[in-house]
């Protein structure tokens, strides 16, 4: 956002005795009194904008310094969107991940890659849950579903010891954000068939 210290000087906030006039439509004026160029900015309904403050004397050029100010604005916009680091993002699941627990990450990973992050979804499987690795898959497809159109697969799913991780990139055009669903889990019994299939139970601290 600018700032009144690195603002143009425009109108009457012009100092200069004598300016070099650029006209609106980009024509060389030649050296104007600061009276004159601001009596021909005026004629034509237009500011008088110090463009060169530097210059002897100063550069002012007729124009409309609210849409000026607006393009500067929105070029300064799309440059700190062209100088953003793209970060991976780590989002943990367990195969026994409960339905608000599980809408709630494939949330924050929408948010993550609408950012313009990537996002390393990573399985964590303890105990007799290795047993059981096409239960991490089921986990990863339902979150792909919810995600949709929002992401590409990076990296496929893989088991790295007890993880079982897939990376996520964002598409250029995201999908809604996923919302909750009264009615409807956002992982259809993925939670209760892991907790069943595992033989331990669901009641079990996932953090031990």
């Amino acid at each position: 956002m600018a700032t009144a210290q690195n603002e143009p000087r425009y109108n009457d906030r012009i100092r200069a005795r004598e300016v070099r006039l650029i006209g609106a439509d980009g024509v060389q004026l030649g050296i104007k009194s600061l009276p004159d160029a601001l009596e021909l900015a005026r004629q034509v309904d237009l500011d008088l904008v110090e463009v060169a403050p530097l210059a002897d004397p100063p550069v002012c050029r007729i124009m409309d310094y609210g849409k000026f100010r607006y393009e500067e604005s929105q070029k300064a916009k799309e440059s700190r969107k062209k100088t953003t680091q793209v970060t991976i993002k780590e989002v943990k699941f367990r195969p026994k991940i409960g339905k608000g627990d599980f809408d709630t990450k494939v949330r924050h990973m929408h948010d993550f890659l609408e950012d313009g992050h990537k996002v390393k979804v990573t399985l964590q499987f303890r105990g007799r849950e290795m047993a059981h690795p096409e239960l991490g898959s089921k986990i990863l497809d339902a979150v792909l579903e919810q995600l949709g159109e929002a992401v590409k697969v990076e990296t496929q799913a893989r088991l790295e010891g007890r993880n079982m991780t897939m990376v996520l990139a964002p598409e250029k055009k995201t999908a809604k954000k996923p919302e909750k669903s009264a009615n409807k889990s956002a992982a259809p019994g993925v939670g209760a068939q892991v907790a069943s299939e595992s033989g331990e139970s669901h009641a079990e601290n996932e953090d031990k």
